[in-house]
């Protein structure tokens, strides 16, 4: 399947660089995929579209302040984003900014705080680290303290731009799980809940259940070959606690609503994985454990979703696959239906990508 097919133009002004002012006062594209029918509304409406026994699953991975500044030996500065770890709790796989300089000069750090040795170069530019903080704390504490959000190349901030102090609440969940600082990517369609819209649901019958995936740097990476299926899919760790899977079993009493394609991610994956060996996936507690491997794309089935809510995606990205197979699943129809939104989403001013607007598929 030809790439070009989920390419679309986007004009820059209509990617968003701040959040709404109010979490859920963000738009609302409302897709009803029986009838086709297109409404316009806020967030905060949501629940107007939804039945009320609605039970929406939602990644609660907390994003980790994984950029960290400090200095080589001799004096030059290095920018380090912290990936996932490594094989121990001080060892990380990193991106370097400078890669092969930093590696040759081996360490980098901030005097007083922490030191890191730059142990080998892996696949995809990455780079093994381990650090060594003067306090006795954690490489998580330690980037919490130091680090900065690792807002995505398409939002702009220089380093001392003041907007960064509002990333560090809005680029996260207001459900994150701080336990769980595993993401370096925000799940972005959950940005648009506040605690009250939560409890507005609640109150009228709708259930939530939290998985969680570590959202990877591989989120980004646009598809760059001629044929999809000749994209090398990133794999991303994810945890599904024996609640929300038995609840994701049940077909009724309300609709499965994902809330983000990283959800909709964790919940295809896990279904597929125990049909075909339970054993290794399934804990003893009955929660599902794994690292997501699974590329959707039209045409495609989906085993556990009836609803899903998401943003605004980039060109040509595996994520715009995954939508357009959800719009029209068994069949291509999708893509051609996707483009067709977009355009109505740019007419009517939506806000794209991260920090943008949302979309309810039904």
């Amino acid at each position: 399947m030809d790439s070009s097919l989920f390419d679309y133009p986007l004009p820059i002004e209509r990617i968003a660089q701040e959040p709404a002012t109010q979490r859920d006062a963000s738009r609302l594209m409302v897709v009803d995929r029986k009838t086709r029918q297109i409404t316009h509304t806020t967030f905060a409406q949501i629940g107007e579209y939804l039945p009320n026994n609605a039970r929406f699953f939602r990644n609660n991975a907390a994003v980790l302040k994984a950029r960290i500044f400090g200095q080589r030996p001799t004096g030059g500065k290095v920018e380090c984003l912290l990936l996932q770890p490594a094989e121990d709790a001080i060892t990380w796989w990193c991106l370097l900014r400078p890669g092969k300089k930093t590696l040759q000069g081996g360490t980098f750090g901030v005097e007083g705080e922490f030191t890191a040795e730059v142990l080998n170069a892996g696949e995809n530019g990455n780079y093994r680290v381990r650090f060594h903080p003067v306090r006795d704390e954690s490489v998580t504490d330690l980037s919490e303290r130091l680090g900065i959000m690792p807002l995505p190349p398409y939002i702009e901030r220089s380093i001392d731009d003041p907007r960064r102090s509002a990333d560090n609440e809005r680029y996260q969940t207001v459900y994150a799980d701080y336990d769980k600082r595993v993401a370096v990517a925000a799940p972005t369609a959950g940005l648009h809940f506040t605690p009250d819209l939560i409890h507005q649901l609640e109150a009228r019958g709708a259930q939530f259940h939290d998985l969680t995936l570590q959202v990877g740097i591989g989120t980004f990476h646009p598809i760059q070959v001629d044929n999809i299926l000749d994209h090398n899919i990133h794999h991303e760790w994810y945890e599904i606690p024996a609640s929300a899977y038995n609840a994701l079993q049940q077909t009724s009493p309300g609709p499965r609503v994902a809330v983000g394609t990283t959800s909709v991610r964790s919940i295809e994956d896990a279904m597929r994985r125990v049909q075909v060996q339970s054993s290794n996936c399934l804990t003893p507690s009955g929660s599902v454990q794994a690292e997501a491997d699974i590329f959707i794309y039209p045409p495609a089935d989906f085993l556990a979703v009836d609803a899903l809510i998401t943003n605004f995606h980039l060109p040509k990205s595996t994520l715009l696959c995954l939508v357009s197979g959800f719009l029209s699943p068994g069949d291509n129809s999708g893509i051609q239906w996707l483009l067709e939104l977009y355009a109505e989403a740019i007419a009517h001013n939506y806000n794209f990508y991260s920090y943008g607007d949302a979309m309810l598929i039904r």
